[in-house]
């Protein structure tokens, strides 16, 4: 099962027309777009040039946006291998909405294999810090800020995980990280890598990119390999690609609940944009309660 939300948090009008005067002032033609992804930012090929509009989800602070586009500037400038950003002054502000556009790489229809990652991240989780104004990594900090916006959960739920919370919070505080912290991406996983025509993969999604630490976006892999129905074979890909296997680090178990906790509550604020979800947010909420750590979940 697969559930698609208002892209972006916009009608699908008022989507268009932020499209039509973006592409407008960036001189390219909207009139073919379609809609390739919806669930955080409205993203919309434009056929006919082969460019991909992302339009930031609505609500969005434009100075992140501005952001990102100086990161990936950067990344493009270290010679590090990531998605292109289409040649014109970005991001576009239409009605206080900040879109941005990029080269469009075609994609066959399977998803970029976990082990695909391996080499991306890495190579990203040695580099030197960017003179960017990067947050810091903190899942906690995520995790509350999303309860304080959820309303469609019963009270019992939401303090379930703010129980949670509190006590992951606690455990963190004892983690001995291994690996030395730097940059992350904040949110790896198959949808945000794309296939290259010599059959690498780059990374495609920057908006949560922080400095941190590199067990986060190992995890994050793992977490989508188990709960999204690649196995553990695609997994364990990675890890060799890699060179190091989270799961086996003494703090896995926190690292997996935090993250996992951390995706269940992201989704669960974004119920308003997305209904259909809400059945698939109370079946993990669910789960959790249980701690059943090998329930499937649909992708939302």
């Amino acid at each position: 099962m697969t559930i698609t939300p208002a892209p972006g948090g916009f009608d699908e009008f008022e989507m268009y027309q932020v499209l039509e005067r973006a592409c407008t002032k960036a001189g390219l033609d909207s009139r073919d777009a379609r809609l390739l992804r919806g669930h955080t930012n409205a993203v919309l090929l434009l056929e006919k040039e082969q460019v991909v509009a992302k339009i930031a989800r609505k609500g969005t602070d434009a100075e992140s946006v501005a952001r990102t586009v100086t990161f990936v500037r950067w990344l493009i400038e270290a010679g590090f291998p990531t998605v292109s950003l289409h040649p014109c002054d970005q991001p576009l502000i239409v009605d206080g909405h900040a879109v941005t556009f990029w080269t469009y790489l075609p994609q066959p229809e399977q998803p970029v294999a976990a082990r695909q990652l391996a080499g991306p991240l890495k190579a990203l989780h040695s580099l030197p810090l960017p003179p960017i104004d990067l947050a810091e990594h903190d899942n906690i900090r995520a995790i509350r800020r999303s309860l304080s916006l959820i309303t469609c959960l019963p009270g019992a739920a939401i303090r379930y995980m703010e129980e949670e919370a509190d006590r992951l919070e606690g455990e963190l505080r004892e983690v001995q990280f291994t690996l030395a912290p730097g940059l992350i991406q904040g949110d790896p996983q198959h949808r945000n890598a794309l296939h290259t025509t010599d059959e690498s993969a780059v990374l495609c999604d920057w908006d949560t990119v922080a400095h941190g630490q590199p067990e986060w976006d190992l995890v994050t892999v793992e977490v989508h390999c188990r709960r999204f129905g690649y196995g553990q074979t695609h997994y364990q890909a990675f890890a060799s690609a890699y060179g190091w296997d989270v799961t086996k680090c003494a703090a896995y178990s926190v690292l997996r609940d935090t993250q996992e906790l951390d995706m269940i509550t992201t989704n669960a604020r974004k119920i308003r944009f997305a209904p259909d979800s809400l059945s698939e947010i109370q079946r993990r909420v669910d789960g959790l309660s249980r701690r059943d750590s090998q329930l499937p979940w649909n992708i939302l």
